[in-house]
């Protein structure tokens, strides 16, 4: 740490009373090194020549934060989405550059994340990945249940699965098998048929209501209130808490060996590998309130707008959530595993692709139908026919290609294709609606 960065931590731990020493991390886990991948290092000489010794340690900070990503081009998309916002662009405008914005934001939340860790070890640090590692999908999801926007979350957060399951694991797979013709591309079995595991659990959760309501409609069983789909999806959401929970415990004590990411050689080239904090503990912490805030204002733009960019380039509310929503806010994340998938790292890879879609079906999608509940919104695990028999078969393509622990580039490409597919279906769905609000309700009604 340079001594800029000493100060900037010294000047802010001050009023905490106590500085908080920094440890070394000792763990780093898939999706910090994914998030490092983007990272770049920062050239202070310009702000050592600062003659004031506070605002040479802000400065300091500031560039840590703002500059120390490769994205940071991005970061004038967030000041332009609030100016549209405020001076009437058009509310297209204003989804584009908040999905833009939200680019970058991800990846600072990752890297305060991972400051955060050093100062409070690796199990705290574990599980703050598992609260920011999918903030903004958590954050869109609050923002659509408060308007009532029921289709909107489900979209969103199957189309995350989906896009991690297929997109970026099928990227990741088919590039690094093309990198590395010639090598074979081992992976740690273990780590995925864990994972696999708890999305078949996660499937069978949000199969059940669906199931009950076709019984009841056919005539073959009967219910003892209308409300019973209701409460059998809020009794399976406390089931996947718990699994999740579960699945911490096993991942963060009792098994962390099957989770340690593969180490990552220094090849040359401009990657960033912290090995001790950059930030103080209070800097860490200001600036992920800051950023969580601005995620929280930029996700709330993208959902008040998502109807207008629908008729306006005359695309169904579903494929927006479901394709171009998860494609672009999980975007930074993406890249960070098709690079380590060129390096032939694949369990990093693995662990960015499985560890999310893993995160969003046992752990976000369960908390949705929770504080909706809490909320007094009738929020349910029934996804629909269609989107649920794409999940499964998603699921189903996934598990059948990590089966044999090694892998090359025509997997990557099978699940490609089969993102496509499921893409293309859904970009020729009708538009049921404008407000896309209730789109699953009137398909039942229907």
């Amino acid at each position: 740490m340079d001594s800029s960065a000493v100060a900037a931590a010294a000047l802010l731990e001050a009023g905490d009373g106590r500085a908080k020493e920094p440890r070394s991390l000792g763990r780093r886990t898939a999706h910090n090194l994914s998030s490092s991948s983007l990272r770049k290092k920062s050239d202070t000489s310009l702000v050592r020549k600062v003659p004031c010794a506070a605002l040479r340690a802000f400065l300091s900070t500031l560039q840590e934060v703002l500059l120390g990503t490769r994205l940071f081009v991005l970061f004038p998309a967030v000041a332009l989405a609030v100016l549209a916002r405020y001076m009437h662009f058009g509310q297209v405008w204003l989804f584009v550059l908040s999905l833009i914005g939200l680019i970058p934001l991800a990846e600072r939340l990752s890297f305060l994340t991972e400051q955060i860790a050093f100062y409070t070890g690796p199990t705290v640090g574990g599980l703050l990945n598992a609260t920011f590692g999918n903030v903004t999908e958590v954050i869109i999801a609050l923002f659509a249940l408060r308007k009532g926007k029921i289709t909107v979350v489900k979209c969103s957060l199957l189309g995350s699965i989906l896009s991690n399951l297929l997109l970026v694991l099928g990227t990741s797979l088919f590039f690094g098998g093309i990198a590395n013709l010639g090598t074979e591309q081992p992976y740690d079995k273990k780590q995925s048929d864990v994972s696999t595991g708890l999305l078949i659990l996660g499937l069978l959760c949000q199969t059940m209501p669906l199931m009950l309501r076709y019984a009841v409609s056919a005539g073959e069983h009967s219910v003892s209130s209308e409300d019973a789909g209701l409460v059998l999806s809020r009794v399976c959401s406390v089931v996947m808490i718990l699994a999740y929970a579960a699945y911490l415990y096993f991942q963060l004590k009792t098994h962390r060996q099957l989770f340690e990411p593969q180490e990552v050689e220094d090849d040359g080239e401009d990657l960033v590998s912290e090995d001790e904090a950059v930030l103080g503990f209070s800097c860490a912490m200001i600036w992920l309130a800051v950023m969580t805030v601005m995620t929280a204002l930029l996700s709330e733009y993208v959902v008040s707008t998502i109807e207008a960019a629908s008729a306006s380039w005359e695309l169904s509310v579903s494929f927006i959530s479901i394709i171009l929503i998860p494609i672009v806010g999980n975007a930074a994340e993406h890249a960070g595993a098709v690079i380590f998938a060129f390096k032939n790292k694949l369990d990093i890879t693995l662990g960015v692709s499985l560890g999310s879609a893993t995160q969003i079906s046992m752990f976000v999608v369960p908390l949705s139908v929770i504080v909706a509940w809490i909320m007094g919104v009738p929020m349910d695990l029934d996804f629909n026919l269609l989107e649920t028999g794409s999940l499964f078969l998603a699921i189903l393509m996934t598990s059948f290609t990590l089966q044999d622990g090694s892998s090359h580039y025509l997997k990557g490409l099978l699940l490609f294709l089969c993102y496509a597919v499921i893409g293309a279906c859904f970009f020729v769905l009708k538009r049921h609606s404008t407000d896309g609000n209730n789109l699953n309700l009137s398909s039942r009604s229907a």
